[in-house]
């Protein structure tokens, strides 16, 4: 398995389904840039509560990225040419939705934080969005 992040438009809304064994998950399938003008198919599957209901609340054609294991493989078209395919167990979904969601809730002025001691030409951003802290150039 690959650890990935995949950026795209779901094709179709996202499909609940239960397992045998009584267990809720999610499908989905995302259309992502492959090239210039190819673009490739990604099947998405949710287990997570969180993952599998950012994914029940898209629309079609609404822009995310997923983070999880992808799993690469092929199948034969029906002109028997190989043709890719990616299986991608999602365990993060970030949103447009949830990302102005996140920015409503920020400080509406971020405080700087000080220079760091080695860097000293370089100051902490303040990240509302919880991506992590990121090395801005002054």
């Amino acid at each position: 398995m690959i650890e990935a992040i995949v950026t795209g438009k779901l094709h179709q809304r996202a499909e609940e389904r239960t397992s045998k064994g009584g267990k809720p998950f999610v499908t989905a399938k995302v259309r992502t840039a492959a090239g210039e003008a190819d673009s490739l198919f990604v099947n998405v599957v949710a287990f997570s509560e969180s993952a599998a209901s950012a994914l029940l609340a898209l629309e079609a054609g609404d822009a995310l990225a997923l983070a999880g294991t992808l799993k690469p493989g092929a199948w034969i078209d029906r002109e028997g040419n190989a043709r890719p395919s990616l299986d991608l167990v999602a365990a993060q979904v970030m949103t447009l939705y949830g990302l102005k969601r996140r920015r409503a809730g920020a400080d509406p002025e971020p405080q700087e934080r000080p220079a760091q001691a080695r860097q000293p030409h370089q100051q902490r951003q303040h990240d509302p969005e919880g991506f992590g802290s990121q090395d801005w150039p002054a």
